[in-house]
């Protein structure tokens, strides 16, 4: 990298707008959706779609609600061409569902465009040239002058065309984009766009769409609201308008760039499934749709299903959604951190009692709106505190731990975790727990228990394994457990404790459910340490959590 990077690099100019209105304003409502998959999300494709596959995207898209599909280029390939005539001769295209034709301003183009489109009911033809004052110096070779009249040539060679679509019933929209809008001085942008206008003369009740590509990020989100807003203010006929935007990602901010150019006064915004698209992707739709969800907007897309839609993607691109990306990674509502873990646990048991506005930390939205399971949020590692440990017992197996023993069980599990180095599966928690509680067995393990009592004094009798050898024990108290504890001391020879905390759960339904005791004891030396038991008899679960927590405290 250059020490010095002004020496080749300059920053973009800005655009002179002393009064923008954008920084104030607010989203109250979705805009105009169009996803761009078929066309520029596949052209980005090392190996483009087949028909098939073009086909299953189609019908997937169509059910997330999109009411706008760009379908294709299909004057550049017979395979484009084909998708298009399949799509409105099997009567693939709902009524209420527009297909849009991408096309170049050239006639041979242009005629091949309109033949791919005859019998379609909603359609809308998307005209382009490129703007930008590098492509008009090196790869045009032509003058501002000689670009406007490139563009209003084309507008003209569709508009001289549409009869043939109209004359059959077809319902047609014109597009136009000042391709690299994004690297255009806005002046010439205006321009060329009210050329094309004054061809196609749009009015408030038959609009066209000018769309405003972010073709290349060449500047800061900001700049590009600037330059959408000082469209929307200068240029003639706003209202026969409807203004488009098409952002990239090339600097990282292609759904800032979107957002900021709805506050400027856009109505459109054209995108791909999960940013998919040339070199850093074009805007992921998903993400500035699911923004608005979260801020209690209906984007007017259906993303239920979002675990399909992945396999759905993965399966016709090849691409791979990454575990990071918003809303759609596997990643992203999990939590490592103890601490994440514990506020996450704890915000989703508030709205579970009280079913209020959506405020779970570290949670912008209930993942079960898309179709995700609660049990997916968090996760185990070595970074991961008792919260975490004790979430993934409760929600996968019911072990519910009370507070006191999560906070003696997690830093053992995240030792063990530790030495793993790796993250773990609830599965894997759950054999640690038995492995710490339920299977200790030295020095006592039970053999044989009896009690029963006469007004409140409880007799015991049982026999013990200790150090492999069979012991009997006989105790009395004011309860079973009582009993146990003192024929444990007195007569098995474990060092004097006392019970301190007892719980009881069942861990399954039925007669024949086993239930789960815990109990603390506290020795001698005021130490305090946690036994759990197992058993079909909660009576014996609890005498064998006693053993337990003896047998630990030893």
């Amino acid at each position: 990298m250059l020490k010095n990077p002004s020496s080749k690099y300059q920053p973009f100019r800005l655009v002179s707008l002393p009064n923008r209105q954008w920084p104030t304003r607010h989203l109250t409502q979705a805009p105009l959706w169009c996803s761009v998959d078929l066309r520029d999300g596949n052209q980005a494709l090392a190996v483009p779609m087949n028909v098939s596959q073009k086909l299953e995207m189609f019908d997937a898209l169509v059910k997330c609600g999109f009411k706008e599909i760009e379908v294709g280029f299909p004057s550049a390939s017979n395979t484009e061409f084909n998708f298009n005539r399949r799509l409105i001769e099997e009567n693939r295209i709902p009524e209420d569902v527009t297909i849009q034709c991408l096309v170049q301003a050239r006639e041979d183009l242009i005629e091949k465009t309109v033949e791919s489109l005859l019998g379609a009911k909603k359609v809308v033809i998307h005209m382009y040239n490129s703007t930008s004052p590098a492509q008009r110096k090196y790869v045009f070779g032509k003058t501002k002058e000689e670009i406007i009249a490139i563009a209003i040539k084309g507008a003209q060679m569709i508009k001289d065309r549409l009869h043939r679509l109209e004359s059959t019933g077809t319902e047609v929209t014109l597009q136009y984009s000042p391709e690299s809008f994004s690297a255009t001085e806005v002046e010439f942008a205006k321009e060329i766009s009210e050329a094309v206008m004054d061809v196609w003369q749009p009015t408030p009740q038959k609009k066209m769409i000018l769309n405003l590509p972010d073709t290349v990020e060449v500047a800061m989100p900001n700049v590009y609201a600037d330059q959408i807003e000082w469209i929307c203010t200068n240029i003639k006929n706003r209202e026969s308008l409807i203004i488009s935007l098409h952002t990239h990602n090339d600097r990282g901010t292609g759904t800032a760039a979107t957002e900021l150019g709805l506050l400027a006064g856009a109505d459109r915004v054209e995108g791909t499934l999960f940013g998919n698209g040339e070199r850093t992707g074009n805007l992921d739709i998903v993400q500035v749709a699911m923004n608005l969800y979260m801020h209690g907007i209906s984007p007017g897309l259906d993303f239920s299903d979002m675990n399909g839609l992945i396999r759905m993607y993965e399966h016709t691109t090849g691409m791979t959604v990454p575990p990071r990306q918003p809303y759609a990674g596997e990643l992203v509502f999990t939590a490592f951190s103890g601490s994440h873990q514990d506020a996450i646990k704890k915000g989703l048991t508030g709205y579970e009692e009280h079913k209020t506005i959506w405020d779970v930390p570290y949670l912008t939205i209930d993942p079960n709106d898309i179709g995700r399971e609660y049990h997916e949020v968090i996760r185990v590692n070595s970074q991961s505190g008792k919260g975490g440990v004790a979430y993934l017992l409760e929600s996968e197996f019911g072990i519910e731990l009370p507070k006191d023993m999560q906070r003696e069980f997690g830093p053992i599990a995240n030792n063990l975790v530790d030495t793993l180095g790796r993250e773990v599966k609830a599965a894997e928690l759950r054999a640690m727990f038995w492995k710490e509680y339920i299977e200790r067995e030295t020095p006592f393990s039970l053999h044989h228990f009896h009690a029963d009592g006469v007004d409140g004094v409880f007799t015991c009798r049982s026999s013990l394994v200790k150090n492999g050898q069979e012991i009997g024990i006989t105790g009395t108290g004011n309860g079973p457990i009582a009993a146990f504890v003192q024929a444990l001391i007195q007569d098995g020879g474990a060092q004097p404790f006392e019970v301190v905390s007892y719980r009881e759960q069942s861990l399954e339904a039925g007669s024949e459910a086993n239930a789960i005791s815990y109990i603390q004891i506290k020795l001698k030396d005021g130490k305090t340490v946690w036994g759990a038991g197992v058993d079909t008899n909660i009576e014996l679960a609890s005498i064998k959590a006693v053993i337990s927590a003896v047998n630990r405290a030893s």
